[in-house]
């Protein structure tokens, strides 16, 4: 099983842990309400994780362009 990180705006891989177990408590998620670990969180037919987060030109845009955080996408 893998846990992969995406940034949710632009799609890049943001990184990617490889493991046998997992621990919700030691990744966050338990620090999650029900809706952000809808949003955030899914499995895949293979039995991995995909954690939906931000990149760091991401956030550097949203830093720059507080705006942006009004739009589902701001990356074309």
């Amino acid at each position: 099983m893998a846990i992969h990180y995406q940034c949710r705006h632009c799609g890049n891989s943001v990184g990617k842990i490889d493991t046998h177990s997992v621990n919700t408590e030691r990744l966050g998620i338990h620090l999650l309400s029900n809706e952000e670990r809808q949003n955030m969180v899914s499995y895949t037919k293979d039995g991995h994780v995909e954690i939906q987060t931000i990149c760091e030109d991401c956030q550097e845009s949203l830093e720059r362009n507080p705006d942006y955080h009004e739009l589902d996408q701001f990356i074309q």
